[in-house]
């Protein structure tokens, strides 16, 4: 029996390449997003190129009702998840007092919340089972020290990344592994959706980037070989590692430059 991983923010970017990557390994996959169109498009697609079997959920994380109600749909329709990958998310770049309460609500739902919700509701099986993946997409900006502008990413990403390292240790002999994936730039429609496309194409070298494929292929290697956390490239491995040895005043210096190139705050 082929096993079944449900990704969430499937529709495009990194989740996409996700599901491609894990179809190719030869699983099933449960595709949640909001919008449907895409996530069809995706699902045939997989079933075309990889024989894959994709279901399509559409899911509005920001709600947060909604892992409650993806959980009683699995049931319902009898859907065993195998692998968990909790990938939806977004930013707002424009500063935490310009940014309307109720988005900075969502950018907590979606990305704190609900995978922890899903995670709780989830992994209980794969224990009972014997066999689970958790992949949490987290960011490099979690392991940085903090920004302003995008005020809360980098501090959601962060406590994704404790969550993920403390569950991996909780889990350890049951045949669950939980990893959590800290990309740096990738090159999806993330920034195009916050606005920032063009500050931060323009403010970082072609080098810096890395394609959401080669991502996906990262964190379907580390979460398989149950490494707990993964930055993906040696230069992002560098670039989380130099804060560290500054002081706390300096390095907040350099990342408030960095938001001034940007033209964020």
């Amino acid at each position: 029996m082929k096993r079944t991983a449900l990704i969430t923010g499937a529709s495009a970017g990194i989740g996409a390449a996700l599901a491609r990557v894990y179809a190719e390994k030869g699983w099933d996959l449960i595709l949640v997003a909001r919008r449907a169109t895409l996530l069809e498009d995706l699902a045939r697609e997989l079933t075309v190129d990889h024989g894959a079997t994709a279901v399509v959920l559409t899911a509005d994380l920001a709600d947060p009702d909604a892992p409650h109600r993806l959980a009683m749909t699995l049931e319902q329709r009898g859907l065993t998840v195998d692998a968990l990958i909790n990938n939806a998310g977004f930013s707002r770049t424009s500063g935490f007092l310009a940014t309307d309460p109720d988005e900075h609500a969502a950018m907590i739902d979606v990305m704190l919340t609900a995978p922890i919700a899903l995670s709780r509701l989830l992994i209980p099986g794969m224990v009972e089972r014997g066999f689970g993946r958790v992949l949490n997409v987290a960011s490099l900006a979690g392991l940085m020290p903090a920004t302003g502008g995008d005020t809360l990413y980098g501090p959601i990403k962060s406590f994704l990344i404790k969550a993920s390292a403390g569950l991996h240790l909780e889990l350890a002999g049951t045949g669950v592994n939980v990893t959590a994936l800290c990309p740096g730039y990738t090159l999806t429609e993330f920034h195009d959706v916050n606005g920032s496309r063009e500050e931060v194409s323009s403010a970082y070298p072609a080098w810096m980037w890395q394609t959401a494929d080669h991502v996906a292929r990262v964190g379907y290697a580390a979460v398989e070989a149950n490494r707990p956390r993964v930055v993906p490239g040696w230069r992002n491995n560098l670039l989380a590692a130099i804060p560290k040895l500054l002081p706390d005043n300096l390095a907040l210096k350099i990342i408030g430059g960095h938001a001034k190139r940007l033209k964020r705050i």
